[in-house]
């Protein structure tokens, strides 16, 4: 069996982080989300990996390897433009062969991994299986439509009125059959080559669709409350470690996680926190849910249920909170300007001024 990881797109929701950055590489806790996807693929047991990559290629070949860090075997498939899910697996049909194969997409986040769900593939081997779980909004999503006994009977590509609040989560397991159906469908009315027709297609051919509905914890970390809402729950299950420098004047509470190289002055460290190797934080505060990457500068500031990626400094700006502040960032006071108002009032105005 092998794993298809799509990790193309160009990540409009987080720009302008992803102006930059391959969405799949921005981190939660400290890691890229990507890598939590191709951990997950290698403690199913899987080692052959395909990779769709698109404008950020070299960024994710830069990161990834040879796969080899993760016990993986990683095999790059370019992909020209983001032309939908089942475009990617019409592209990497010759890398597939007629393996069985994972579909994982990379900027997903799945509490748990994937073990089990590969173990029950293989011991049913379906043509398809598809992971679902009940979301308040199904708009922005893939959705699926059961009959009273569980079948998938339906699937629409973000539907208007979508006729169920399942929406399909980011990882789709295949047999070969998935080939015959991305070449048999058209492109939908946003010029893609929607996963959700080809699976449509097999249940139109009755082929054996089935689905795995999952109460555990999935995001989409394709916008910044997501990002933020996963690095949160990724702290909370981590444990407390110091390595590295907090003197005397400083204080860490609960569950918090200094890398070596780090240094802690005169501050405070309120956990969940991670704060990365070679970051220094002076004369501040870090409070819960927050993750400052490496080489970073926290001076006289408070930060809080925040991303900060490497090599960006704070300094004297007071309280920042809910933020996802990407590499090489500078945050800074502004200059002091006098406070002044300006009017043209017109005849009999009247004006109140708060000061």
């Amino acid at each position: 069996m092998k794993a298809l990881v799509l990790s193309g797109g160009a990540g409009t929701r987080l720009r302008p982080i992803t102006h930059t950055s391959a969405k799949q590489l921005v981190p939660v806790a400290n890691k890229a989300v990507l890598f939590y996807g191709l951990e997950s693929i290698a403690e199913a047991g899987i080692t052959d990996v395909g990779m769709i990559v698109g404008d950020t290629a070299a960024e994710i070949e830069e990161a990834v390897g040879d796969g080899s860090q993760f016990g993986l075997k990683v095999t790059y498939i370019p992909q020209e433009r983001p032309l939908g899910l089942a475009h990617a697996v019409l592209i990497a049909r010759d890398y597939l062969g007629d393996d069985d194969f994972v579909m994982y997409l990379g900027d997903n986040f799945i509490v748990g991994g994937i073990s089990g769900l590969v173990d029950e593939f293989r011991g049913n081997r379906p043509d398809a299986q598809i992971l679902l779980t009940r979301v308040p909004d199904p708009r922005a999503f893939g959705v699926a439509e059961l009959d009273p006994s569980g079948q998938v009977i339906g699937l629409e590509e973000k539907p208007d009125r979508p006729k169920s609040d399942l929406a399909l989560v980011g990882v789709y397991l295949f047999t070969p059959l998935i080939h015959e159906a991305v070449r048999a469908i058209e492109p939908s009315w946003r010029g893609e080559l929607e996963i959700t027709h080809a699976i449509q297609h097999l249940i139109d051919s009755r082929a054996d669709v089935r689905s795995t509905v999952i109460t555990g914890y999935w995001k989409d970390t394709g916008n910044v409350g997501d990002m933020l809402e996963v690095n949160r729950m990724v702290l909370e299950g981590m444990d407390r470690r110091i390595d590295g420098d907090v003197d005397t004047a400083s204080e860490t509470i609960g569950r918090v996680v200094v890398e070596e190289g780090a240094r802690i002055v005169n501050s405070r460290i309120v956990g969940p926190a991670v704060i990365g190797s070679g970051t220094v934080i002076s004369n501040s505060y870090v409070g819960p849910f927050t993750s400052v990457a490496e080489n970073c500068r926290i001076t006289d500031s408070e930060l809080e249920f925040s991303i900060v990626l490497r090599d960006s400094s704070i300094q004297g700006v007071g309280r920042i909170e809910a933020s996802l502040i990407g590499r090489h960032v500078e945050v800074t006071p502004a200059p002091s300007v006098p406070s002044a108002h300006r009017f043209v009032l017109g005849d009999h105005s009247k004006v109140q001024i708060t000061s």
